[in-house]
């Protein structure tokens, strides 16, 4: 039996290639850690996202930049691979982000991340359809965000990482905000939000409108290796299952679940099943 498709998802954001060592524990201020294994990869929070939504079985396309080099065109491969439409993934003259992170023997991380072309994001020739929802995060720049935000006519969510300071127009048009419980703290400001799902790592995560608290799920237990892309997957998982119909508690339980698959793989793009495989039987 074919698997019916997805909601169609557009992800603007950010594109970078991962440059991640592998260490027994992270370095403090001024030291240095030995005995590391090395590891290059595709990342970015938007690339992460809209990769993972594809995999999930989502139509997906990405609205980002990337530079006009190896890492531009690797990028591009990855996500045709994926089923991604990169059309609008622009190539700009700069280099493509990267990120630079430590990772240790417990999945804790640290990150570094060089912006590159992803401050030359820009919506020239974009345009939304109002079947397509928008999934957004805060690695590019806020004008790009408002913008999208003021022009697009469908759902829009909101990774609000790294936390920032909110617009009131953003959080009045918003549909739904997804944020760790530190960004929450951060930002005060999201109580006046329509929907905010908040993540408690190995302990679940809850969706709350205003104060009022309508569905939490548990983590689901897994060994993990790499945090960096669990957060990107949940993302991509709870839009998509919303969007899909699924009741909060059964889209909540299931972007776990992915979030759960997530951090058991090395890469922060690691592969998924259909979304339909993570939801409660």
């Amino acid at each position: 039996m074919t698997t019916p498709a997805l909601p169609s998802l557009v992800v603007v954001g950010s594109a970078n290639v991962d440059i991640t060592a592998f260490v027994d524990r992270l370095p403090t201020a001024g030291e240095t850690v030995a005995g590391g294994r090395l590891s290059r990869d595709l990342g970015g929070k938007g690339a992460n996202q809209a990769v993972a939504a594809a995999k999930l079985g989502g139509r997906v396309r990405m609205v980002g930049a990337v530079g006009d080099d190896a890492d531009g065109s690797w990028t591009r491969e990855e996500m045709d691979r994926a089923g991604v439409d990169a059309t609008d993934l622009r190539t700009v003259d700069g280099p493509t982000g990267t990120a630079l992170i430590v990772v240790d023997a417990d999945a804790e991380n640290q990150i570094a991340v060089c912006q590159g072309a992803n401050d030359l994001v820009s919506l020239d020739d974009v345009t939304f359809g109002e079947d397509e929802a928008v999934l957004m995060q805060l690695e590019i720049a806020l004008s790009v965000v408002e913008e999208v935000a003021a022009t697009a006519k469908g759902f829009i969510a909101v990774n609000a990482a790294p936390a920032r300071p909110l617009s009131e127009a953003l959080l009045r048009r918003v549909d739904l905000f997804i944020v760790n419980e530190t960004e929450r703290e951060l930002m005060p400001e999201l109580a006046d939000a329509a929907l905010v799902a908040v993540t408690y790592g190995a302990a679940g995560a809850a969706l709350y409108r205003g104060d009022e608290e309508i569905a939490r799920a548990d983590g689901v237990p897994a060994e993990a290796v790499n945090t960096v892309g669990a957060g990107d997957a949940f993302c991509a998982a709870l839009v998509l299952a919303l969007r899909a119909g699924h009741s909060p508690a059964d889209a909540l339980a299931a972007a776990c679940a992915v979030g759960s698959a997530a951090v058991s793989h090395l890469s922060s793009q690691p592969p998924f099943e259909h979304l339909n495989h993570y939801l409660p039987a």
